[in-house]
């Protein structure tokens, strides 16, 4: 846990959240400034600060995010209309949280290029 991480301080229970998900390796709650009508964050409880910090043992970490993305969309009723599963990679990328996480959006049409 990297102490001064608002992701870590979630994911270990010491910032109080309301989570809509949560197991040994990832925990998902809402995003405080939802950009569709379903927004959840799926960050894994280990400090891993961007997407290319990754290695080669988080292959299988990775693959539990997008099952982990895959039933909540099923949860929160977007699966069949369609969802986005976002990383941002660094400040040009968006990232403003330094743990990395995914965006799982849905419950509007999303437009492309995205921004």
């Amino acid at each position: 846990m990297a102490t001064d991480c608002l992701f870590c301080k979630i994911a270990s229970g010491e910032i109080p959240a309301t989570l809509v998900y949560e197991d040994e390796q990832v925990v998902a709650f809402h995003d405080i400034e939802p950009q569709a009508p379903q927004h959840l964050l799926i960050i894994p409880r280990r400090h891993i600060r961007t997407t290319l910090d990754l290695t080669a043992q988080d292959e299988s970490l990775v693959g539990h995010i997008y099952r982990v993305a895959a039933k909540l969309a099923r949860q929160f009723g977007i699966a069949d209309d369609g969802f986005r599963l976002v990383n941002n990679c660094n400040e040009a990328g968006g990232q403003v949280v330094w743990h990395l996480h995914f965006h799982l959006l849905g419950g509007r049409r999303m437009t492309w290029p995205p921004g």
